[in-house]
């Protein structure tokens, strides 16, 4: 736990703005993911990720350039194991909804969300461009899914004007922009290391 204080702290700077009870918790929540993650993936090989700690900052790491304080609806699409959308949900108080079709990997967020005790978290267990939504995502996270362009397609049942995507890329996104540069209205990109934060609005609407 000690460790986990440390990288945290060293590495997230909008943590110095928790209080030191709002941070225990979210290590402490943490930590309890870890355990269901290590516990279901010796049965089910569920990732091979070998630095946890790495991965959850990598979520987390965009606290540190934008505020999504206001944000009312998070979707989530391919949450996988749950980066970045469990640990966001940790933080944030708007309602989460995580587009997970594989059984595994959706049985899984649900121990998360029972086990974390995590009211927040809704999973949906289907692709997103078969979800019949009654509302629109103030933002929608997605990382190392699919190309920008292919993922744009897909949420256009999730977004409004106001809708922002919150994309996790790498070295490929310059091109993946530009192969999406029709649908992009605006533009952010924040970097950290190798991961680049690509903040958008599209002009769909």
């Amino acid at each position: 736990m000690r460790d986990l204080k440390t990288k945290l702290k060293l590495n997230l700077n909008f943590t110095k703005d928790l209080s030191e009870d709002k941070f225990d918790e979210l290590c402490d929540k943490i930590e309890l993911y870890k355990q269901i993650f290590q516990d279901f993936n010796k049965v089910h090989n569920l990732s091979n990720f070998k630095d946890l700690n790495a991965q959850i900052i990598d979520s987390l790491k965009i606290l540190d350039f934008k505020d999504f304080k206001n944000a009312r609806i998070i979707c989530d699409i391919g949450s996988g194991a749950g980066f970045p959308a469990v640990f966001l949900a940790l933080v944030l108080k708007a309602e989460f909804y995580l587009f997970e079709p594989n059984p595994k990997k959706s049985a899984f967020l649900r121990s998360v969300k029972i086990t974390c005790k995590m009211p927040n978290l809704n999973i949906i267990k289907e692709k997103v461009q078969h979800f019949k939504a009654d509302f629109k995502a103030d933002i929608i996270t997605s990382r190392a899914l699919m190309s920008i362009l292919n993922l744009l397609e897909i949420c256009k049942n999730l977004e409004n004007e106001n809708t922002k995507f919150v994309l996790f890329k790498g070295s490929n996104l310059k091109n993946e922009l530009q192969e999406a540069s029709k649908l992009i209205k605006t533009s952010e990109i924040f970097e950290q290391d190798l991961r680049k934060y690509c903040v958008l609005k599209t002009n769909i609407c």
